[in-house]
């Protein structure tokens, strides 16, 4: 049995451009940030970022132009996809990229029009979550917080 399934939480690090297919059906495309931090053998903080280019189909890519911008929180699930094209020059050119089938906002941050996601709770209410020290040799699932 085969899987290729991707879940992914970070920030937008550009507004979603949306276009439409010979179709007609609507098309966006955005780039996420995603992080990773640890200590190192020094016990020294590392943090590493990646990027991600993210595309999403129809209902759901109107609704992400609409709602969200650059620097929403917003969680990703979909697949990997790797497309390959003929460049200008003639060289082989490919993109990989995330091929959404669900996303869910994340908490507004006051920009004017993005929705609550993820069961926010008011700025008031707001707690700060523990930071997890993981030993990548020593990970539990009872140390997971989901």
């Amino acid at each position: 049995m085969n899987l290729n399934k991707v879940f992914l939480i970070g920030n937008l690090t550009r507004d979603p451009e949306l276009r439409n297919l010979p179709s007609g059906a609507a098309v966006a495309s955005f780039g996420m940030a995603t992080n990773r931090v640890w200590k190192n053998q020094q016990g020294e903080k590392q943090e590493e970022v990646q990027f991600h280019n993210v595309v999403v189909f129809g209902r759901q890519a109107e609704i992400v132009n609409q709602y969200i911008a650059k620097g929403s929180l917003i969680l990703v699930e979909g697949r990997i996809q790797t497309r390959s094209w003929d460049g200008k020059d003639g060289s082989k050119q490919y993109r990989t990229e995330i091929v959404a089938e669900r996303i869910q906002f994340g908490p507004r941050s006051g920009q004017g029009g993005q929705r609550e996601a993820f069961n926010a709770k008011p700025a008031a209410a707001k707690e700060e979550l523990p930071e997890i020290d993981i030993n990548e040799e020593e990970i539990k699932s009872e140390d997971l917080p989901f």
